[in-house]
């Protein structure tokens, strides 16, 4: 199967609300339509975590971010541009998201993702999509498509079949809170 036609099946499962597993930026995620509560839900039972616990999401461009965060600070666009690896941001005052989604504060993490595939099926889904490592609460995160349980992959209604076959073990992104007045504080380095 083309890159192409597994997107488009990616894509047709998150419209209908599913849960498809595929490669990012990072390491491999569990992903769904960011907006779909019911979908996240399910995204939280799969991990077993607790939904009190945000999920981050992935978006193809500065526009789409705009979408879901009421107020980018100005910062966050060197931020983005700058960053020498994947960045999630969490922003406050989130909107147009799943609300089960969202930190108890109203915040989101959201990262606009550079990497060929992700970016290719944000842009062709034309709304966030979840992306939360592909384990069980609690497990080690998997370091490649081989690494993941068949409990994960039994969960999910669609397995991506691009780049199963990278050995490269991905980095998790780095993770900083941004505040409207630009204040920034690190969460994962």
């Amino acid at each position: 199967m083309n890159r192409e036609e597994d997107i488009r099946q990616a894509v047709e499962v998150m419209r209908r609300g599913g849960v498809i597993l595929y490669p990012t930026d990072t390491i491999w995620g569990i992903g769904c339509d960011a907006t779909n509560e019911e979908a996240v839900r399910r995204v939280y039972d799969i991990k077993k975590r607790d939904d009190s616990k945000a999920l981050i999401c992935l978006v193809d461009s500065d526009h789409r971010l705009q979408r879901y965060v009421s107020d980018v600070p100005n910062v966050a666009w060197d931020l983005i541009e700058y960053a020498t690896r994947p960045l999630t941001i969490i922003f406050d005052k989130a909107k147009n998201l799943a609300p089960n989604l969202l930190a108890e504060d109203g915040s989101v993490g959201i990262r606009v993702t550079r990497e060929e595939f992700s970016r290719e099926l944000c842009y062709r889904f034309q709304k966030a999509v979840v992306s939360t490592s592909a384990n069980v609460s609690g497990e080690p995160s998997p370091a490649c498509f081989d690494d993941i349980s068949d409990e994960i992959k039994n969960a999910v209604d669609y397995i991506v079949q691009s780049r199963r076959k990278e050995k490269t073990k991905a980095a998790p992104s780095s993770i900083i809170k941004l505040r409207p007045d630009g204040e920034v504080t690190i969460i994962r380095k």
